[in-house]
């Protein structure tokens, strides 16, 4: 019986399948410990892309308001 079970253990271990799922699992892992390691500086670059990007549509709108209408 325990024999059997060091042969499925072994099979198990050179077994490459599972191998893929692995590493996708552990990239994940790095990318969420990277996120959390710098989350207040990712908050920060976010709410300025979207303070820049609000700021330039409200111009872009203002602009098309103000545009004088040919007579």
């Amino acid at each position: 019986m325990m024999i059997d079970w060091k042969k499925r253990i072994k099979k198990w271990w050179l077994e490459e399948d599972g191998i893929g799922t692995l590493e996708v699992i552990l990239i994940v892992a790095v990318i969420v410990i990277i996120a959390v390691a710098f989350r207040k500086w990712i908050i920060a670059w976010m709410q300025k892309l979207f303070d820049t990007s609000n700021s330039e549509l409200e111009r872009t709108n203002q602009d098309r308001i103000n545009v004088p209408t040919p007579s």
